[in-house]
């Protein structure tokens, strides 16, 4: 049994403040309802879905590296005290925590959570340049080659996957993101 659709609203409204935090240029509630949209014009949006789409960036701290596991852990203890059943406890869970991108999804649900959430990567330029200079000022604090030498880790790390995307309802957007990637990796 998926939760009710009316525990996804009252998911939102309990996000909304932690994604309304000062520092989020990027990782807010526009991030999140992009995802949504995302999964919803591919037809594959759950409930399910849905509600780890509003907990997986509930804690964004750039100087953190373990933004996804107390993402987890805050909306696990939300979703206990909203009564939601362990077993789909677990299952978001396990979809916000393959969005720290350091291991293949493990199942569908998972690939396409990561997938929406990698799907900036595949915008057109323009909206794909606007991320990266999101990206920068929630890392203001970091010294500019600092900045660009990590950045370039991280970008040649997408560069270097099989594939981007797991699923074939994002798999379009493949060589629009590789196309964004290479241009980013030569400014």
């Amino acid at each position: 049994m998926t939760p009710d659709p009316k525990l996804v609203a009252a998911a939102r409204a309990f996000a909304l403040p932690f994604y309304a935090e000062p520092g989020r240029a990027y990782h807010n509630a526009a991030h999140v309802e992009d995802m949504l949209a995302a999964l919803h014009s591919r037809r594959v949006l759950t409930p399910e879905l849905a509600l780890a789409c509003w907990g997986h960036d509930l804690v964004y701290d750039a100087r953190a590296t373990d933004n996804e596991e107390r993402s987890a852990v805050i909306f696990d203890d939300w979703l206990a005290a909203q009564g939601v059943r362990p077993e789909v406890r677990t299952r978001i869970r396990a979809m916000i925590l393959a969005t720290r991108h350091t291991a293949a999804p493990a199942d569908r649900e998972q690939a396409l959570l990561v997938d929406a959430d990698l799907a900036i990567l595949g915008a057109d330029a323009a909206t794909f340049d606007a991320y990266d200079a999101a990206i920068r000022q929630e890392y203001a604090h970091v010294p500019g080659l600092i900045y660009r030498l990590g950045r370039r880790k991280v970008l040649r790390g997408f560069l270097a996957r099989e594939r981007l995307y797991a699923t074939p309802e994002f798999a379009g957007l493949e060589a629009q993101a590789r196309d964004n990637l290479r241009r980013k990796l030569r400014s």
